[in-house]
């Protein structure tokens, strides 16, 4: 299996919890395990607003047809320049472009410790890594001038979530920096707490959350030690349910939280929770063919071991 650390010229283990415990936050760092779920009653009046034009982008997403989600977006954008979501949006579909490219939400991927634990086997686009990060650059830089004027503001809360959780994503799965992908997951865990402080009811925070707690979760027991050097809790449990509350109340990201909660219970061996979610999401996206391909894996491995 590779090493946690490891990539091109990557650091060894013990410079990895070198790094962690002291380049970053320092061994006494507030544990980044994230946080849990908010009681019914606690869901305030602030919302995400409602964007019809960014609900069928995000769908065009789920549909792989990247290019048509990304002209709306972009148009959506040029009304709304002042706005992060937009170019948050964006930035997703070139992150989802180059995973669907590379086949990481896929059972071959998610079922493979060396790939799920050390990342793709081959190089990023360059020209979808460049765009990847210019509009995520855009929509924190826009994120952020929003929240000077108002603290409160939960579409730029948001927009500054789903950046840093899709930082951490690229940065582990894509380039293998795994050094860098704990220091954006902790970014993002703060991101996520300052959103559902303000809007309880954004499920779509806790996706980037449960997958990061899950993916540590599966590190071997001796790595999960040494990345509690910087605060790192990785959960497989809690990561589950995490995943659970985007996939049952999430908005844009309910469908990404079905998928990759469905993968999460493949390698569980948890069949129906597994089924259910593959089940739902080739319904709702018969356009996109592998959902339902992952759906007649998930019957074939699950038959298998039920012999």
């Amino acid at each position: 299996m590779k090493s946690f650390g490891a990539h091109r010229g990557g650091p060894t283990i013990f410079r990895l919890v070198f790094a962690i415990g002291f380049g970053m936050c320092g061994a006494a760092a507030r544990p980044a395990r994230a946080q849990s779920l908010p009681a019914a009653e606690t869901i305030g009046a602030i919302e995400l607003s409602s964007q019809p034009e960014i609900d069928a982008g995000f769908r065009l997403l789920y549909e792989l047809k990247f290019p048509e989600a990304r002209h709306v977006f972009q148009e959506w954008e040029s009304r709304h320049p002042a706005e992060a979501l937009g170019h948050a949006a964006e930035a997703a579909s070139y992150l989802f472009q180059e995973f669907d490219r590379q086949g990481v939400l896929t059972s071959e991927f998610f079922l493979d410790d060396n790939r799920l634990l050390g990342g793709i086997e081959g190089q990023p686009d360059p020209r979808l890594r460049d765009s990847f990060d210019a509009a995520v650059k855009k929509a924190r830089e826009l994120a952020r001038a929003r929240l000077k004027s108002n603290p409160q503001d939960a579409d730029a809360l948001f927009a500054l979530t789903i950046s840093a959780g899709m930082l951490a994503d690229y940065a582990s799965l894509i380039e293998r920096r795994q050094i860098e992908s704990l220091r954006l997951t902790r970014e993002a865990d703060t991101q996520a707490k300052n959103l559902l402080a303000v809007a309880p009811s954004a499920a779509d925070a806790y996706v980037a959350l449960g997958a990061a707690n899950y993916i540590m979760g599966c590190l071997p027991a001796y790595k999960r030690f040494l990345i509690r050097f910087g605060g790192f809790h990785g959960d497989r449990a809690l990561g589950m349910k995490q995943l659970e509350l985007t996939a049952a109340r999430g908005h844009y990201l309910r469908p990404f939280a079905k998928l990759t909660l469905g993968l999460a219970a493949m390698r569980e061996k948890q069949w129906d929770l597994a089924r259910g979610q593959f089940e739902q999401l080739a319904i709702e996206f018969p356009a996109n063919p592998k959902f339902a391909r992952e759906l007649a894996k998930l019957k074939s491995i699950s038959g298998r071991a039920s012999r």
